[in-house]
């Protein structure tokens, strides 16, 4: 850098209105002097610019910018700062928070935790106020154990979601998302649902406790619950399928993804004559679950070939990535319960979706909060870019699928 030049921090503040930023610089350019770096936020129509440029000794261009400023209703503020940024080499990281309300004590609570580990906050910006309240810190440097651990005990605290990631290529480049089904995609237990219909359903409820409480495996426990439903009409599963229930933000959090490029699965360890149907209604790209065997219009208590199960949903995900190639960093999975685990482990980033403690424990990020699409904040995605690229899909307004403000996504 010349060393006849000084570096100016210049902070322009004012109302926001088209053409202040060419204004500045068209004095800039005039003046030959030379310009580093600008960043710029509004909020509430109140613009904050900073310009930094570099400005040789006895130069007007100060003079210059101030008396444009008072031209045009501007303050404008100068400070002479160092000619390079200590913060350029050291380590990034995004720190997301997620919660129904985000209250100054939760939010105070969440940057503490950053400054107990020694992180700056670079940046900040609101990624969403509806369904859920969400903002990013961008934060710089740092001891990344520390801040996690902190920021565990403030997401306890203040009962808010919080998530800290490297900021790297690979956060910004994920490509395939792969989803659990049953109490992730959907709201509902397919094998519960069935059940119902076979007139079992406390059976198999109480196979089901034995599972939870470690009494059978997850393939020993899904080959008995199937048992019961032996001659069951094959019809039961058109009567499931009618009333599934997606979760809220569903439809929003695939049509987002799709539209951003990503390869969007689902891996169950439900059944096919489900998981098909519901990768044909959503535009999904693969889907994998168990199949029912069924002989003359009747279930008969058998599953086909192979149980997807814990293991067998981190093989797909592999299996998806190698096929689509998509390096394993580059890859998200999400899922609620135990048989999950592997999965969320093997993926880039494994998110635990209203799932068991021992599945929030285990993942690298959880959300508790009630909505799928609320995922997309942790992808840096924000709420009115979503609704941006809903009210130009001609479909949706057709359809009547468009959101109105304050309503829960569909």
């Amino acid at each position: 850098m010349d060393d006849a030049l000084r570096t100016i921090l210049v902070r322009c503040t004012g109302r926001d209105r088209p053409g202040i930023t060419t204004g500045l610089l068209g004095v800039l350019s005039s003046s030959g002097a030379h310009l580093y770096d600008m960043e710029q936020v509004v909020v509430r129509e109140r613009l904050t610019l900073d310009l930094l440029v570099g400005v040789s000794a006895g130069d007007d261009v100060l003079k210059d910018l101030l008396f444009h400023g008072w031209e045009h209703g501007l303050q404008l503020d100068f400070e002479v700062v160092e000619d390079t940024s200590q913060r350029a080499t050291k380590p990034r990281f995004v720190v997301t928070v997620i919660g129904q309300t985000l209250p100054p004590a939760a939010l105070a609570g969440v940057t503490g935790a950053i400054a107990l580990g020694r992180g700056n906050i670079d940046r900040i910006l609101r990624l969403s106020r509806y369904p859920v309240v969400s903002y990013e810190f961008v934060v710089v440097d740092g001891d990344v154990e520390v801040m996690r651990r902190a920021l565990v005990a403030a997401s306890r605290e203040h009962g808010v979601d919080v998530a800290i990631q490297r900021e790297s290529l690979e956060r910004r480049a994920k490509r395939l998302v792969v989803m659990d089904v049953d109490s992730t995609l959907i709201q509902d237990e397919v094998i519960e649902l069935l059940a119902d219909v076979a007139g079992c359903a406390d059976e198999v409820a109480h196979i089901t406790a034995r599972a939870m409480h470690g009494e059978l495996d997850f393939e020993a426990s899904l080959r008995e619950r199937v048992a019961r439903l032996a001659g069951t009409p094959a019809d039961a599963l058109l009567q499931v399928r009618d009333r599934l229930r997606l979760t809220p933000g569903a439809r929003t959090f695939v049509r987002t993804l799709k539209r951003l490029g990503y390869t969007v699965a689902i891996v169950s360890g439900g059944f096919t004559a489900v998981t098909d149907a519901l990768a044909r209604d959503l535009g999904l790209d693969h889907a994998v679950a168990n199949e029912l065997e069924i002989v003359d219009g009747k279930l008969t208590g058998r599953v086909l070939g192979e149980v997807v199960d814990r293991a067998g949903k981190a093989a797909v995900l592999r299996r998806i990535a190698a096929a689509e190639q998509v390096p394993l960093e580059q890859t998200v999975a999400i899922g609620d319960g135990a048989n999950d685990l592997d999965m969320l482990a093997t993926a880039g980033l494994g998110i635990a979706f209203n799932a068991k403690p021992v599945v929030r424990d285990a993942a690298d990020t959880a959300v508790s909060v009630p909505y799928l699409d609320a995922i997309l904040f942790l992808l840096g995605i924000r709420r009115d870019e979503v609704e941006a690229a809903d009210e130009g899909d001609p479909t949706l307004v057709r359809d009547g699928l468009i959101p109105v403000p304050g309503t829960p996504p569909v």
